[in-house]
């Protein structure tokens, strides 16, 4: 048997993963509601907002006020997606404890997603990490499609690699990287991760799967095996990407706590504060959220 980790770290990522695809528009005092309501559960970090052109992400364009207006749990860290130094302005202004840069392993998703090339936005996150350590901030590096792209197929794993070392090389403190389509298969994670923790250790290694195909909860286990403790979840599953058509949400914190706390391993995040805030953001969007544990409880 392998030894699974005593302590698993979630980072709740609902507020930006999940509504950047909400067509419903959720009222700022709602949003600074709900992320007070997940703030009180016991996560280490929540991703509140993207600081992107809200033209892009208009579910998001309430990024600063929101940052401005949360209850600010002394346990919690408030982190948020910035493309770019004009974001990295807006975030800090808003009161960030950790930014999150982006891109893809596959050129084609990185064009889709961002516009640039993979060789183009180098500079550009060469930029914003070093000016977010400069202001003494927590920098993550999100790496999509590590696994499969909706345009190119299966993604190889020097691919992967070769922007893992960019990014590092540029200062980052984590890697998380994205089963962004929710496609991936326990084997394929572990090829990746057996390449990967030869070269980096497996505390910067974040795991971020997308649930589109219900293998999440597989690969987490998988990924658990090798000795990962940190991965992105959303709460009630909420979420997908608009740049890959299909995609569903990311893993559910619901079900991944129900694992979790079934096996024993300890997370600190209490079980009934995230089943409030499940129903609420439910209630709010109107919508059935698609967590096994959530539509189990029959409410």
């Amino acid at each position: 048997m392998v030894k699974l980790p005593d302590f698993v770290e979630l980072k709740e990522v609902g507020p930006r993963d999940g509504l950047q695809n909400e067509q419903k528009w959720l009222p700022t005092e709602d949003k600074v509601e709900w992320i007070n309501m997940l703030s009180d559960s016991g996560l280490g970090e929540i991703e509140y907002s993207s600081f992107v052109n809200p033209k892009w992400i208009p579910a998001l364009s309430d990024a600063r006020a929101v940052g401005k207006q949360l209850k600010r749990n002394p346990n919690v860290r408030y982190s948020a997606l910035v493309p770019n130094m004009k974001g990295l302005e807006f975030a800090l202004e808003a009161g960030i404890d950790g930014a999150s840069v982006f891109m893809s392993a596959s050129e084609t998703h990185n064009l889709n997603n961002i516009n640039k090339s993979i060789q183009n936005t180098y500079p550009v996150l060469k930029s914003v990490i070093e000016e977010a350590k400069r202001a003494g901030k927590k920098v993550t590096g999100y790496v999509s499609t590590v696994f499969d792209c909706p345009y190119e197929g299966k993604i190889a794993p020097n691919k992967v690699l070769s922007v893992c070392e960019k990014l590092l090389e540029f200062g980052v403190d984590d890697l998380s990287l994205g089963d962004t389509i929710g496609s991936a298969v326990p084997s394929q994670v572990e090829k990746l991760l057996d390449e990967l923790l030869t070269r980096y250790p497996r505390e910067k290694i974040i795991l971020h799967f997308h649930d589109t195909r219900g293998m999440a909860i597989a690969n987490i286990m998988t990924s658990m095996q090798y000795g990962i403790n940190r991965f992105d979840s959303s709460i009630g599953g909420l979420g997908g990407c608009p740049y890959a058509p299909g995609a569903a949400g990311n893993v559910a914190t619901n079900d991944i706590l129900y694992l979790l706390h079934g096996l024993g391993i300890k997370t600190g995040i209490n079980d009934k504060k995230i089943q409030e805030a499940s129903l609420f953001i439910q209630n709010k969007l109107g919508k059935v959220l698609p967590s096994r544990s959530l539509l189990a409880s029959g409410q």
